[in-house]
């Protein structure tokens, strides 16, 4: 008699669920395998809820590469978007600098194991993503400002080709490998970085292991380096994981349907869930993305808090909202009263306007390492968020405005330009 319920395994810290290795789920995969007749499984690079990522030698082309092995039976959207801008650009003309930033797509094939059919795909590896990089530490400012301008271009680069990307935040953003890492054999790979960590995995009860599950565990491989370490020529963004990426031309994606995290969400996809997003929602998430990168603490909660209490820092922060979202905004009487002054029970949680936010989260830190911004560049600054941070998506700056602002001109592009 087949078992129905779900099989339990003993939990393992800093990998997959692995319930999720059963029918309909994850492609079991070990260190060791060979994906497609070439692809040399190395190590693992990460996973999430729909794939597993691993990094992998093209045996054909001596290579490395990231595979992405989906889900059984799933139908990813992110590889319609890679092929589109992975695409090379008609020779007549010029190549926008914002394409070597987004990853190129090499391959796609699909393996059929025990839990199903999966959906595969290769693209090139990176080493690591920004938010596990700087969670509580500072890049040097120099390196900040290259690697906010590189990501501003990739996102000019994806919104030039008719996509908007839907999901910017940190941990999207990953920093590119050396060119020399391909020269690496698997044993100086792991010389370098250490052999892969894999634990075996058992099940509750002690049943032996059914053919859905790997007999070994990989804990993913970390291959970058901590923020404070970088420097200029570390500073290379790749702009990743598009998942979520839809293009407003040939489909409407309402604002109801936003699945981008609350922190980083732009307002528009509450307040008028029922209209198409577009371009200027990554502008916001953009400006959030930039902050993190130049400071040390977000410009919104990224804690778990209810999305009514974001909106109430949108409003500390930057001010005043549309008066038609106001009135709609249902959660309003929990923070502010009808005149905008905020309820005797959230005045003690208030969030600090956008000035005093930079002196908390950015400036204060940056002095610490006497690494402090001066007034004109703060200025600059200061005004580029204000603008990508406006509540109205239409009076948000395009991303290539964003790159002509008087702070990414005379600060952040010289940076990038010396990386």
């Amino acid at each position: 008699m087949v078992e129905k319920h779900r099989i339990e395994y003993n939990w393992i810290k800093g990998v997959e669920t692995l319930e999720e290795y059963q029918p309909g789920g994850y492609h079991p995969i070990m260190v060791g395998d060979v994906l497609h007749g070439r692809y040399y499984i190395a190590d693992k690079l990460g996973f999430g809820g729909y794939s597993t990522v691993w990094l992998a030698q093209d045996t054909h082309l001596k290579r490395y590469v990231a595979v992405k092995v989906n889900i059984a039976d799933s139908c990813p959207r992110e590889t319609k978007a890679l092929k589109a801008l992975s695409a090379p650009l008609p020779s007549s003309s010029p190549t926008h600098p914002g394409h070597c930033l987004v990853p190129a797509l090499l391959d796609e094939f699909q393996v059929q194991g025990p839990n199903g059919k999966h959906t595969c795909y290769t693209v090139t590896p990176a080493q690591c993503n920004l938010r596990e990089i700087s969670f509580s530490r500072l890049f040097p400012l120099e390196v900040a400002r290259a690697l906010s301008f590189g990501l501003a271009q990739a996102v000019a680069y994806t919104h030039s080709q008719g996509y908007v990307h839907g999901d910017i935040h940190l941990s999207n953003i990953l920093v590119k490998l050396p060119s020399s890492f391909d020269d690496l054999s698997i044993k100086q790979l792991y010389e370098k970085y250490g052999e892969p960590e894999t634990i075996p995995v058992t099940r509750c009860g002690g049943k032996p292991l059914p053919p859905n599950a790997p007999a070994e565990a990989v804990v993913p491989l970390f291959l970058g380096k901590y923020a404070e370490k970088f420097s200029l020529s570390d500073a290379h963004p790749l702009l990743s994981d598009f998942g979520e990426a839809f293009s407003p031309a040939s489909e409407a994606r309402l604002g109801q349907d936003c699945h981008t995290p609350p922190a980083f969400r732009a307002p528009e996809a509450k307040f008028e869930s029922q209209t198409p997003l577009s371009y200027p929602s990554d502008i916001w998430s953009l400006a959030t993305a930039i902050w993190e990168i130049i400071g040390m603490k977000a410009v919104f909660s990224t804690d778990f808090v209810h999305e009514d209490e974001i909106v109430s820092q949108h409003i500390d922060v930057l001010g005043p909202m549309p008066l038609d979202w106001w009135q709609r905004w249902e959660g309003r009487p929990e923070y502010f009263d009808e005149y905008g002054c905020p309820i005797e029970s959230y005045r003690e949680n208030r969030w600090p306007s956008l000035e005093e936010s930079f002196e908390i989260g950015v400036q204060k830190w940056r002095r610490k390492l006497g690494d402090g911004i001066e007034e004109d560049e703060k200025a600059a600054f200061l005004d580029l968020i204000r603008r990508m941070l406006s509540f109205r998506p239409e009076e948000r700056p395009t991303a290539e405005e964003v790159l002509k602002s008087e702070w990414m001109v005379k600060w952040a592009l010289p940076d990038y330009e010396r990386s």
